[in-house]
């Protein structure tokens, strides 16, 4: 059943709103059935999740796609005597997460968050984030097994009060009813899925209202934003760019034209080679298509950026060529103008403003000292 603002009860005037965050009433009763609608909380990009603030502090965050509907409550508030269909109540603080979603972890760490965490789906060899991987080298994280396959029984000893999942879950439905049945909340993150890199940075604020730290968080992202604000008044550079990587089979996996890597080279300066390759109805942000057709569009690029997350890194031509002899005919290769992405790179999730300054420095030849560079390294 949709949940309509009315159902929360009446609305106040946004207009009389002057703070943007939500903020605890003083005092409330011992128990409650009444939830004051205050405001929507503004966000400027992110379209994968709403949030709807109440007069006594508690906010409504909705997941449209994933039809999920969190309202998290600040401590000291009164108790809901009635809880509206489909609403999930998380009560602050929300302690003890099971983090699955990887590209989330980043975010934690912006806000000083990482004692919320308690159980990784991630092991610590897998993280490329130093101060996860240290929290769980020193059991101040523990394993919990990754997303189809949990360790139930550690989860619950935990006393896990959220499962942070991304949509891979999905694949494994019953995991995610397993830990609702455990009365474990889970909310399926969808920042992957906000085609605007700035968008996925705002999800930042949805971590802020969980944590009960809005204010560290719209800090954190405006700082970002202004960081990147520079690249967007500047002209392009008119330099093409590809951004691939290639699989074991011998394909080669691409971003689709709206997907937000495929972005970040616009803001930066630069022209997606394949920007004619539009969103096929999957919902997937890659493709894989021959080795030829990777040739025919990337043979005139000016730049070629291998994606070293997915098939592992490369720090030769060499080693690039013999994944696809095709390339060395290539503008790039024939010039040297050869990249790779740090291990890192997509588990970083707030610094998605220092790739798009590698890439514009990359776009406009300003790579002398190859240490300025955060994401990207040099293929000799």
């Amino acid at each position: 059943m949709k949940l309509t603002r009315a159902q929360f009860l009446k609305a106040l005037p946004a207009a009389a709103l002057v703070l943007a965050g939500c903020t605890a009433a003083p005092t409330a009763p011992a128990d409650t059935d009444e939830l004051v609608f205050d405001h929507a909380y503004p966000l400027d990009y992110a379209t994968q999740f709403t949030a709807d603030c109440y007069a006594d502090g508690s906010t409504l965050l909705t997941i449209p796609d994933a039809q999920a509907k969190f309202l998290v409550r600040p401590e000291g508030a009164a108790t809901l005597r009635t809880v509206p269909e489909g609403v999930t109540v998380l009560q602050q603080p929300v302690q003890n997460i099971y983090l699955v979603s990887t590209s989330a972890m980043d975010l934690f760490l912006h806000l000083d968050a990482l004692d919320s965490i308690a159980l990784s789906g991630t092991r610590a060899e897998g993280w490329y984030l130093d101060e996860a991987k240290q929290a769980m080298q020193s059991g101040r994280i523990a394993y919990a097994g990754k997303y189809s396959a949990p360790d139930y029984e550690r989860i619950l000893t935990a006393e896990c009060g959220l499962a942070v999942e991304n949509t891979m879950i999905y694949h494994t439905p019953e995991v995610k009813e397993q830990l609702e049945r455990f009365s474990i909340p889970v909310l399926v993150e969808r920042s992957s899925y906000e085609s605007n890199p700035l968008a996925r940075m705002e999800w930042i604020k949805l971590y802020g209202i969980l944590l009960g730290k809005e204010a560290l968080a719209e800090e954190v992202f405006a700082r970002q934003a202004q960081r990147i604000a520079p690249l967007l008044e500047q002209p392009s550079t008119g330099k093409r760019c590809a951004f691939f990587s290639i699989t074991s089979s011998g394909l080669a996996t691409v971003r689709k034209s709206g997907d937000y890597v495929a972005q970040m080279i616009g803001m930066a300066g630069g022209e997606y080679v394949f920007a004619d390759l539009a969103d096929s109805g999957n919902s997937l942000s890659t493709m894989n298509i021959p080795l030829e057709d990777l040739y025919a569009g990337v043979k005139d690029a000016d730049v070629l950026i291998y994606n070293g997350t997915i098939e592992g890194t490369i720090s030769t031509k060499e080693e690039l060529l013999a994944r696809c002899a095709l390339l060395a005919e290539c503008k790039a290769v024939q010039s040297g103008n050869i990249w790779c992405t740090t291990p890192s790179f997509f588990q970083q999730s707030m610094a998605l403003a220092d790739f798009m300054l590698d890439l514009h420095a990359v776009f406009t030849g300003a790579t002398a000292d190859p240490d300025t560079l955060h994401f990207l390294t040099r293929i000799t």
